[in-house]
């Protein structure tokens, strides 16, 4: 039986993907193992999958000052021995990491034991966790075609993302049931996210007037966002957050506005859902969302809206827009080459550890 340790941690987006390629790992008969932190987000997630989990300490590199920066670096000592104790425990054929500073231990000891690591990129550009590993890595998989500029070319593939299974597997009527919303006009489902979403919830619910004389909203506005005033409101529902009704809400919606995060964007073209991204500002943020944003619309998924230039009437246009000419954005996307990243990815993992 081939082994697989699986990495990375720290936010949901480097814990997603893993998640994705469960299936197919299970299917092809691997052990597989997961290398994670203590105690972030990514040990509810995989624990949750039934997949054995391993914690160990991890510090955050950074490029500011900061009090931590005296503590972290012992952690991540701690963590680089940790890691070498579990890769040496569990030998596995092959190690594949979706990024975030645990992974950076566990990169750099499969190096040690001569074992191939596959590195994922998310974002446009390397975050500094996947630029320390590059280096012990035998291929990085990337989302956008840009980001080819900034990898090694002997290491560099184009992949995309892997996309749950189970998210492709939506059912519309489902989607409307739960909404409570009819198939009598277009549904425009708004999904900012937790973080950085106010700015989107506050346009969306000051156009919502004239929105609603076209559109049916779906509206997840994030934990603690919801507007008791609009609770009930004709052709409008919203939520804090939807977990697995997620697929079937995709499956109903016509047309979707959405940050830019660069797993979030990939579901959307393997879904081929027509689009209006409205990314993280570059004040907000490292400006990954913007770079992502632009290469979509640049391949002809997206539309771009930046936060800066959103006003009532500009996301009230570009909505219209966007969904009068949803046709050509989704053959655009019928087009792409990425929308099958779980078997390109798998095609890889199974190279190496069979070879």
């Amino acid at each position: 039986m081939k082994k697989i340790v699986l990495t990375g941690g720290g936010t949901a987006g480097h814990v997603t993907p893993n998640l994705a390629l469960l299936p197919s790992l299970k299917e092809r008969g691997y052990e597989i193992h997961y290398i994670g932190s203590y105690n972030g987000i990514e040990r509810k997630l995989i624990e949750g999958a039934g997949i054995p989990y391993d914690g160990i300490s991890s510090g955050k590199l950074r490029r500011y000052f900061d009090l931590k920066n005296f503590s972290d670096p012992f952690r991540v000592l701690k963590g680089c021995a940790e890691a070498m104790r579990l890769i040496r425990k569990y030998r596995p054929d092959v190690v594949f990491s979706k990024g975030g500073f645990v992974a950076v231990p566990v990169v750099l000891a499969a190096r040690h034991y001569k074992i191939p690591t596959i590195i994922h990129e998310s974002d446009m550009t390397p975050g500094l966790a996947n630029k320390i590993c590059i280096p012990s890595a035998v291929r990085v998989c990337c989302n956008f075609p840009e980001t080819l500029n900034y990898l090694p070319k002997e290491k560099a593939v184009l992949t995309g993302s892997p996309i749950r299974k189970e998210l492709l597997e939506g059912d519309r009527l489902t989607g409307l049931n739960y909404s409570g919303l009819s198939a009598s006009r277009p549904i425009l489902l708004v999904i900012g996210g937790s973080l950085g979403a106010v700015a989107i919830n506050n346009q969306i619910r000051k156009i919502l007037p004239r929105l609603l004389k076209s559109f049916q909203v779906i509206h997840i506005c994030g934990k603690g966002n919801l507007d008791e005033s609009l609770i009930g409101h004709s052709g409008y529902v919203q939520y804090e957050y939807v977990d697995a009704p997620l697929r079937h809400l995709f499956a109903a919606s016509d047309l979707v506005v959405s940050r830019a995060g660069a797993n979030s964007i990939c579901e959307l073209l393997a879904l081929r859902k027509p689009n209006i991204l409205i990314p993280l500002s570059a004040a907000a943020s490292r400006g990954d969302q913007i770079l992502n944003a632009r290469s979509f619309e640049n391949q002809g998924f997206s539309k771009v809206l930046e936060e800066e230039q959103m006003t009532e009437e500009s996301l009230l246009q570009t909505i219209e827009d966007t969904y009068e000419h949803r046709e050509q954005y989704v053959s655009a996307m019928k087009h792409s080459a990425l929308t099958d990243a779980v078997s390109t990815v798998m095609n890889l993992i199974s190279s190496y550890a069979e070879s």
